[in-house]
């Protein structure tokens, strides 16, 4: 019989009481969940889990600091710390990040977020400043190593760098409305990026 959740390190609480909070969330959506079932799920008392997270909110921002963040924080320090060239950063590790993330968890906080972000604003401009602004400053700051080294012409997308990304969002999309329409989502980023970097290369 599995070990009750509860009698764990009190230190892995938090990650326990998020990751429950996640599968209560992608099963039933962020209105739609009550904390008791997050308690329940996560095997605390629903007074433990106050003392961890305030409001279903914070378990949702908990989720998207566990789900996400680290992801993109991990991109953030790939771009400063590389040594690739500012193309094969691009060809490799920021295309296989993309390529990721449409099958990853991430696209479930994504559908969440469209199905219901209207009706909780705060929740986006949480994932707005922890998330979306990274990502895309990761994105303009590559760009522009690239122009900086001479590798890449000065053009719209070091402006727009939502260019680049355009294809794991229109995966993501695509992945959650036409369940039953195939599409090669790797082949569609590899495609994608193939013309990103035709038009932006010196």
């Amino acid at each position: 019989m599995a070990e009750p959740r509860y009698q764990r390190r009190k230190e892995d609480r938090p990650q326990e009481i998020s990751e429950a909070a996640f599968e209560v969330f992608a099963a039933k959506g962020y209105a739609a969940t009550r904390v008791e079932e997050v308690a329940k799920r996560a095997g605390v008392s629903k007074g433990l889990l106050y003392l961890y997270f305030k409001t279903k909110e914070e378990l949702f921002k908990a989720v998207i600091k566990s789900v996400v963040t680290r992801r993109v924080d991990a991109l953030l320090v790939a771009v400063e710390e590389t040594e690739l060239s500012s193309e094969a950063f691009v060809r490799g590790p920021l295309l296989e990040f993309m390529k990721q993330i449409p099958r990853s968890p991430v696209a479930i906080v994504i559908r969440l977020l469209i199905a219901e972000g209207q009706r909780h604003p705060d929740l986006v401009d949480y994932y707005w400043d922890n998330v979306v602004s990274k990502g895309l400053t990761a994105i303009a700051r590559l760009v522009e190593r690239g122009i900086e080294r001479g590798e890449f012409r000065d053009t719209a997308v070091r402006e727009l760098p939502q260019l680049v990304l355009a294809p794991m969002m229109l995966s993501m999309i695509w992945r959650m409305l036409f369940t039953e329409r195939e599409l090669d989502t790797d082949k569609l980023m590899d495609t994608h990026i193939e013309m990103i970097l035709a038009y932006i290369k010196a």
